[in-house]
């Protein structure tokens, strides 16, 4: 009876995470009594740009804390550039099947598939280590609906140190390199075959096909792959800009604290990262002080994984309608972030129309400034219209990736929201 004994398990681990969930809702819940701080919220559609957000506040307010992690975020890097590999390889290969006997197909050489499957040859023993990679990283966590990746429960990072190995749910074991079994194989694979690596990434036929938009990476593909002898490198150490890069899914809230002065005074600013959760948390917030909402324009072209016929576009505006009409969130300020202008920028560029995919953009010309100004008033008036009375929105261009620019907007947020939060300070008083 092995299918009812599998079930039986993932029961059991569905159990498990959903009652550390409730415990940390509640010690939420009881720290947040126990304590006055400017508490930020963190909401948007999943790869909407929170958690690189909260890395960018974590950079600007307490940068030594990152640097201690850099270790941690090792193994991961190694994750993103090998799923961006298999990506590749998958998406070929079904290009490959799919428009072999089209005559229309001028641009398919027909060396090209024999070459990539003596890439894929070369390449296996890196490509089939991802799902045990994955698997380590999540402690043998998964997600409903069987989606792949790596999940990680808040906090991991003070977890995985240079003396506590992954997988992060071994509080005991370690080693000096701080990194578990499959890590450390998928170390040495990397630096083994990062030639082969390289030169699928640069094959014509990735080129090709990326020019004409039939292959898809994740945003963080390209830079890794571009970058994969450095990360194979044995001393290798990620950057910041590794560490902006990398795609992580965390699981429940993250909560990050920073010191903040201002005006000669000292506060303590809680940042809450609720991830894909939306609005499950939302009661746990109730007396946040601010929420920034992320919804990444880029999108326009993209379609929810979950629900293939569901515009991203216009999930986060449905988002952010259900953001601003929530009466629990009255008294918090409001900033939006229309996020990944730099992909929003390059699409434009590369002649993609948004009026394709977002009919209700009509005959405008299809440029950066006037679709970005689009999608802004659109984002407004759903604020106006659903938001509260007198609640002022703030409202920013963004490109998190973007170092020096997310600093200076950073600036900003933190000055608009003490000022709330010290108007909030005067009304409870």
């Amino acid at each position: 009876m092995p299918g009812v004994v599998e079930n039986d398990q993932a029961r059991r681990v569905s159990k498990a995470i959903d009652d550390d969930i409730k415990r940390e809702r509640e010690q939420i819940k009881k720290r947040q009594k126990q304590r006055k701080d400017v508490k930020v919220m963190l909401l948007g559609q999943a790869e909407s740009g929170k958690s690189t957000l909260q890395k960018q506040f974590q950079l600007y307010h307490a940068s030594q804390t990152l640097d201690r992690e850099r270790p941690s975020w090792r193994p991961i890097v190694y994750f993103n550039a090998i799923k961006a590999v298999r990506t590749i390889l998958d998406e070929l290969d079904w290009d490959f099947t799919t428009h072999a006997n089209r005559e229309d197909e001028a641009y398919l050489d027909p060396n090209w598939p024999a070459q990539i499957s003596r890439i894929r040859h070369k390449l296996l023993p890196l490509i089939t280590i991802e799902d045990s990679l994955a698997s380590e990283l999540s402690s043998g966590v998964t997600v409903a609906g069987g989606r792949s990746g790596v999940f990680v429960r808040a906090g991991w990072q003070s977890v995985v140190t240079s003396t506590r190995s992954w997988p992060v749910a071994d509080m005991h074991g370690g080693n000096s390199s701080g990194q578990g079994v499959v890590a450390n194989m998928a170390a040495r694979l990397l630096a083994e075959l990062q030639y082969d690596a390289a030169e699928l990434w640069q094959h014509p036929a990735v080129k090709t096909l990326l020019r004409m938009r039939r292959l898809r990476l994740d945003e963080s593909a390209a830079f890794f792959l571009d970058e994969v002898h450095r990360i194979s490198e044995p001393d290798y150490l990620p950057t910041t800009d590794d560490i902006l890069h990398v795609r992580l899914q965390t699981l429940g809230v993250t909560e990050h604290s920073f010191d903040i002065n201002f005006g000669g005074n000292h506060y303590t600013w809680i940042l809450y990262d609720v991830g894909g959760a939306r609005h499950a948390w939302v009661p746990y917030f109730d007396d946040a002080t601010a929420i920034i909402f992320l919804a990444p324009i880029s999108a326009f072209d993209q379609y929810l994984e979950e629900d293939p016929r569901t515009n991203r576009i216009d999930d986060s505006l449905q988002l952010f309608t259900s953001t601003c009409s929530n009466k629990l969130l009255k008294n918090s300020s409001m900033v939006l972030m229309l996020n990944k202008t730099d992909l929003l920028k390059k699409k434009l560029q590369a002649g993609v129309m948004v009026k394709k995919y977002i009919t209700s953009y009509g005959e405008r010309e299809n440029r950066y400034e006037d679709v970005a100004e689009y999608f802004r008033a659109h984002f407004a008036q759903v604020h106006k219209r659903k938001g509260v009375q007198k609640q002022e929105l703030y409202i920013h261009f963004t490109s998190m990736l973007d170092v020096r620019a997310t600093q200076r907007i950073i600036v900003d947020i933190n000055e608009a929201i003490i000022k709330s939060y010290l108007g909030q300070s005067m009304l409870v008083s």
